[in-house]
């Protein structure tokens, strides 16, 4: 049986690009959905799923982030003397929740690209599979779509890919996967995949939408990778980014890879509007935020009929 996953690495040193001027002060990964940071939703996610060892690779100007899970002792004696005990008692949950997933953080150093994270991480891994999810999703599933991704990992002992079923027409928001295999069970054995491919070049009906069980021979294609990108810049030859996707398919190319199709709803907050969908959704859903939001748009609709 393969070990059970303990490890995870959240990249948190993009710019937020997408979102500026709103992150240009408060990194994207701490703008929030309903009361909570997002970074904070993935971060539950991951223990809720087991996850005991959290790594968030960040760069300059991401204070913000540790500061939200830094104990904060002066605070919630104040909140306590002030008779504040469920806001203090909240302030406590969160600091309890970083020393359950025990989070370090990393500077993130080398080139660019979603795997330089990964591998900066790397070194703490040794043999040991490790989950990767990205600090800008947030998703809503009775099981966490981290712990559906250990049971794949565990049932293959194999990289996996998280998956959702995709509109053809929206194939070029994603990568897409090549399926070799259904396995039932929403279980996929790929080879490989295909990044923002036009609808009738997309090779399958599936996404990959961010979230990964990552193998030692994956952390060696990217150290390949980067070796090769070092190399073309000292020769002063093009270089682009490190793409964990290309050491995925440079893997799968004669080793086994699998997707699992995630049962669950994927809320995207990376640019405006889906992060107004995932604020939306999370409002809604809430028990006293929900009534406020249909009162709101009931009143709204009514104005413009009259």
């Amino acid at each position: 049986m393969p070990p059970t996953i303990r490890r995870a690495v959240i990249p948190a040193a993009g710019l937020g690009s997408r979102l500026l001027p709103l992150t240009k002060a408060i990194p994207k990964e701490m703008l929030p959905v309903g009361d909570k940071p997002v970074i904070e939703h993935t971060v539950r996610e991951l223990v809720d799923s087991g996850i005991t060892d959290i790594t968030i690779v960040v760069s300059g100007g991401k204070g913000l982030i540790q500061d939200h899970f830094r104990p904060s002792t002066g605070l919630v004696d104040q909140l306590r003397a002030d008779g504040k005990t469920v806001y203090a008692d909240a302030v406590e949950e969160v600091a309890e929740l970083a020393r359950r997933g025990h989070i370090t953080y990393l500077d993130q150093r080398g080139p660019y690209g979603n795997g330089t994270p990964v591998l900066n991480a790397a070194r703490s891994f040794g043999d040991e599979p490790v989950l990767v999810l990205w600090p800008d999703d947030v998703f809503v599933a009775e099981v966490p779509r981290a712990q559906q991704l250990i049971r794949a990992y565990e049932q293959t002992g194999c990289p996996v890919l998280a998956l959702l079923p995709m509109d053809r027409e929206e194939s070029q928001r994603y990568g897409v996967p090549k399926v070799k295999e259904d396995l039932g069970g929403g279980q996929l054995r790929i080879t490989g995949l295909v990044e923002k491919p036009q609808p009738a070049d997309a090779p399958s009906e599936y996404a990959a939408i961010g979230g990964y069980v990552i193998t030692p021979g994956i952390v060696e294609e990217l150290r390949e990778q980067t070796r090769r990108w070092y190399e073309s810049r000292d020769k002063g030859l093009p270089v682009g980014e490190v793409y964990l996707t290309d050491a995925i398919n440079a893997y799968a190319a004669d080793r086994a890879v699998y997707g699992q199709v995630i049962q669950g709803t994927w809320y995207d907050t990376g640019n405006p509007a889906d992060y107004l969908v995932a604020q939306m959704a999370h409002a809604l859903a809430h028990p006293e935020y929900g009534r406020v939001l249909r009162d709101l748009v009931q009143r709204i609709d009514g104005a413009e009929g009259v």
